[in-house]
């Protein structure tokens, strides 16, 4: 049973990680486009892309991606735990 939760739970946090993520790429494309007038930078590491530009670009959406994955991720923690009355296995500490 420990097994199948285990996978049940890296299905889930996996799916929660991409959608959250997805979702703050979608929002940084178009906060980019309106804030700079422009289309966001297709490869930062084009040297024709300025590099003010690339900075902030990489910053930016390294930042929010991360942020999007673990809120995703702690609201899946939420729901699995209201779900099963356990944390999930990665979640658990010694003696839960």
């Amino acid at each position: 049973m420990a097994s199948d939760s285990s996978k049940l739970w890296s299905v889930f946090s996996l799916v929660a990680a991409l959608g959250g993520a997805a979702a703050a790429r979608k929002a940084i494309d178009k906060s980019w486009q309106v804030s700079t007038g422009k289309k966001p930078p297709e490869n930062p590491a084009d040297p024709d892309v300025e590099i003010w530009e690339a900075v902030a670009w990489a910053a930016t959406t390294g930042a929010a991606v991360a942020l999007a994955k673990m809120y995703a991720q702690r609201r899946a923690a939420t729901y699995y735990y209201k779900s099963t009355g356990t944390l999930p296995p990665p979640l658990r500490k010694d003696g839960q």
